[in-house]
């Protein structure tokens, strides 16, 4: 990588795109105009900024700072650099040119890390993802030391105090760091639904959304026990896979997030304000970066109180729930986000909470409720598998404190449920019934046959379902006799996924 040029040097850096590192060659070399420090390469601001932090740092530690024009290239030219992470790779570069601290060691090392005035190295996002284009390029990583690194096999990563310690060569100043990589470890939850009482239909539901990932909708009025339902949803998920754990750390790292969970096995759950932004959701802004739909990746978003939501931002989730992924156009390309979730939600019946409760009286006006009703009716709710009404558990129950079904006989149904419906998919090749297919190919992969069949027709034809409606009926059933490992769909088993169709089944949505 270095130059054998005079007065020219160049390293190993990178920089983020969208949840990936892409490698970026630091070329440093004199001019011959006015003394200074000129970056060139399509660099942003926040990479303009680094001439000014690497002046201050570099007199902080006692080097000389050339007087002489010094032109810094970023390559290759046609990608966008964003961040601080170049601070360290351009700082290195100018005092191996300048010939201030030795060449050797720096070839075959990564550099990436903001600098402080000081001349202290500093943490900048998407260590994860350099950390994997490290082990992709044959490199060791060097950056600055973070309490929450994360070790993967086939990479050195080593951290760097200072700038100033690399007077003595970059072998003796980069500190390896402690310890093996971690590896995927079960966690204790700290919640279960055994604290939940009264709702044992509710957390059948539940286990049926987790077993045949199917999203799900709960209506009730405050005080039900909706949100307690919701926030233990990861209990019964199973544990993450590795693939999937790699591609939500890489999102968490890039968008600044908290990981520790991740790397105790924990699966992500995400629960944003109804006041966010289409790009606080989906992903966006300049330098583009996550939303909570690619921060949910591989775990559940959970949307609060669904009907206050903007109707324009819900309707962007229709690509993620469709594809699991959020692709987001930009002059400069195109950014793909992984985001595969499991989508959760809840809402009140109307504006004030008390449509059809039996102990406190609805405030609202007719044309409120159907303003609240249309909002739920939208296209984002009809991709939504199971609608769910949640009423107050009896008092009584509460007071006995009587145990219910908990989160791991909840967790063995969904692994039973998950399990079945993998090995019955692997006969038809696929593992969802697409709403695009035909009827009679839905019925025969679902396995509905004779009175089932009948049954089936007959609530559809009472309850007017579109296709879509006929195929999201079908797939419920299929998942609840998966979890009964029943190779066909009984009776029992449409009629308790009708029962999860809700207002849809009576009309009021």
């Amino acid at each position: 990588m270095s130059s054998d040029r005079p007065g020219s040097f160049a390293v190993h850096a990178a920089c983020i795109r969208g949840v990936e590192a892409q490698p970026v060659t630091v070329e440093v070399s004199y001019g011959g105009s006015i003394p200074g420090i000129t970056i060139v390469g399509m660099a942003d601001s926040s990479v303009l900024e680094a001439r000014v932090r690497i002046r201050c740092a570099l007199v902080a530690c006692g080097f000389d700072v050339p007087r002489r024009a010094i032109i810094v290239n970023l390559s290759p030219g046609d990608l966008r650099k964003t961040g601080s992470g170049f601070d360290l790779p351009i700082a290195v570069a100018i005092l191996a040119m300048s010939g201030q601290i030795p060449r050797t060691g720096l070839d075959d090392r990564l550099f990436v890390g903001e600098v402080g005035l000081d001349g202290e190295v500093l943490p900048c996002k998407g260590e994860v993802a350099y950390t994997l284009l490290a082990r992709e390029t044959g490199l060791s990583l060097v950056g600055a030391l973070r309490p929450d690194h994360v070790p993967f096999d086939g990479v050195a990563s080593s951290y760097l105090d200072s700038i100033g310690a690399l007077r003595m060569g970059v072998d003796w100043a980069c500190k390896p760091y402690p310890g093996s990589p971690i590896s995927e470890s079960a966690v204790q939850p700290r919640l279960d639904y055994a604290d939940v009482v009264g709702q044992e239909v509710a957390k059948r539901a539940i286990a049926v959304a987790a077993a045949g990932g199917l999203g799900m909708l709960m209506i009730g009025p405050p005080g039900s026990g909706k949100s307690m339902l919701a926030k233990r949803m990861t209990t019964i998920l199973p544990p993450i896979d590795p693939v999937e754990r790699q591609e939500a750390l890489c999102i968490h790292s890039v968008a600044g997030d908290g990981y520790e969970g991740l790397l105790a096995g924990e699966r992500p759950f995400r629960r944003p304000h109804h006041s966010i932004t289409s790009a606080g959701l989906v992903g966006g802004g300049r330098p583009v970066r996550p939303g909570e739909a690619s921060l949910a990746h591989g775990g559940v978003l959970y949307l609060d109180e669904l009907g206050e939501f903007p109707t324009g931002v819900l309707q962007t989730l229709r690509q993620p729930i469709e594809e699991g992924c959020v692709r987001i156009a930009r002059v400069d390309g195109t950014y793909i986000f992984p985001s595969r979730f499991q989508l959760l939600a809840a809402s009140n019946p109307c504006p004030c909470g008390h449509l059809g409760d039996g102990e406190v009286a609805c405030r609202c006006t007719p044309s409120a409720i159907s303003k609240y009703r249309a909002k739920l009716a939208g296209p984002l709710v009809d991709r939504i598998d199971i609608v769910l009404d949640v009423s107050r558990p009896d008092p009584s129950l509460i007071i006995e404190g009587e145990e219910g079904l908990t989160s791991s006989e909840l967790l063995e149904m969904v692994e039973r449920g998950r399990a079945f419906g993998k090995d019955r998919a692997a006969k038809w090749g696929t593992s969802i019934l697409e709403g695009t297919e035909r009827f009679e190919r839905v019925i025969e992969q679902s396995g509905m046959k004779g009175d089932s069949s009948d049954v089936l027709l007959d609530i559809a034809a009472r309850n007017h379902l579109s296709a879509r409606g006929i195929v999201r009926l079908c797939r419920i059933a299929r998942t609840v006799a998966d979890i009964d490992q029943s190779p066909t769909i009984a009776v029992g088993h449409v009629l308790e996924a009708a029962m999860y169709q809700g207002r849809r089944s009576d009309g009021r949505m």
